[in-house]
């Protein structure tokens, strides 16, 4: 099967870019998920393969059920070691931009990133990138970058002589991406790649069971709060949501990623098209983060640029809006009578 996204010209320059760099650092967006640290640090374990020794650097604080991820020791948080990071930045001559396709997903460290000097290459699946870069690799179709990732490093030449190190936070990127491959993964190429990423030896049942099986006590019943107590179902619509306050969040003691998945789960009801979660940052006033899930056809992208200043993916969006939580009900409201006509087909 043919896996193969980069022409002959963008294989030399990529391979350019990589023999030319001696800093290196590769990046993500803001609260990454699985999909960006497992395609940082699959494109890491390629580099160190290649003799360079690049540097992981992400903006804030990822989810405890990713910690198992071989070299997550070596991941440097912006929002701990800022100076540390902006010298690199300031230093580096390339720096990898993987799953975002605009800097203000880095939030607190966009202006590092903007001013860099360094050469840029942007490996993403999003719609619409505009970070500046020597090369792009946009592939809006892909499941994941983490995919995009294993097929630059085929092409390359370099999966032979990779391990587990690699095919572990690959799979484990387009896995999460996916919902376990529920959905957005219907290519023969995505399992093609993951028969592949088998012949390294990791066990995809237990790298599941690290991921999704892998919460605390609290996490379990903050599932069933939100699902008996807080879940608003507007059967008619075919479309539900939930808002969880900073008091909800403090009282089953809340740690990033202990929301993770919760608004796939209303989409079990039978007929169900959309499902949208609300969350109070612990931080910030005045900022609710949206995630948006749906099923077939109902563009959950188009809803989350339209209404909540973000964007994604047909099947699984996201966004913010910076208002207090009774507000962004109200607009989380209009949004879904706003498509009433597509939510009842």
């Amino acid at each position: 099967m043919d896996i193969n996204i980069l022409s002959a010209s963008q294989c030399e320059q990529l391979r350019a870019l990589f023999d030319q760099s001696d800093t290196i650092i590769i990046t993500c967006h803001q609260s990454p998920d699985g999909d960006a640290i497992g395609s940082c640090l699959g494109l890491a374990e390629y580099l160190r393969s290649q003799g360079k020794e690049p540097t992981v650097i992400v903006p804030d604080q990822y989810p405890d059920f990713l910690l198992w991820l071989p070299n997550t020791e070596k991941i440097i948080r912006y929002d701990k070691h800022r100076e540390k990071c902006d010298l690199l930045f300031k230093i580096a001559d390339l720096v990898c931009c993987l799953d975002f396709n605009t800097p203000s997903r880095v939030d607190q460290m966009q202006q590092a990133l903007v001013e860099s000097p360094a050469k840029r290459l942007l490996i993403d699946h999003h719609l619409m990138p505009d970070v500046p870069a020597e090369l792009t690799v946009s592939v809006p179709e892909a499941s994941s970058t983490s995919e995009l990732v294993f097929r630059i490093v085929w092409q390359l030449g370099g999966f032979s002589a990779l391990g587990k190190h690699f095919a572990a936070p690959i799979y484990c990127g387009m896995m999460t991406d996916t919902g376990g491959f529920t959905f957005n993964s219907s290519s023969p190429a995505i399992f093609y790649i993951i028969s592949e990423l088998l012949t390294k030896g990791i066990d995809k049942d237990r790298i599941y069971r690290n991921v999704y099986n892998n919460y605390s006590e609290n996490r379990l019943r903050l599932m069933g709060y939100v699902m008996f107590e807080k879940l608003v179902v507007d059967a008619q619509r075919h479309a539900s949501y939930y808002a969880l306050t900073r008091q909800d969040l403090k009282r089953f003691h809340f740690i990033k990623g202990d929301a993770e998945g919760l608004v796939n789960m209303p989409l079990q009801i039978k007929g169900h098209k959309l499902s949208i979660s609300l969350r109070e940052d612990t931080e910030r006033d005045n900022l609710v983060w949206i995630s948006l899930r749906s099923v077939d056809q109902f563009p959950c992208n188009k809803m989350a640029a339209e209404f909540f200043n973000g964007g994604g993916h047909l099947n699984a969006s996201g966004g913010r809006l910076y208002c207090s939580i009774d507000e962004a009900i109200e607009t989380v409201r209009k949004a879904i009578a706003s498509y009433e006509e597509e939510l009842r087909k």
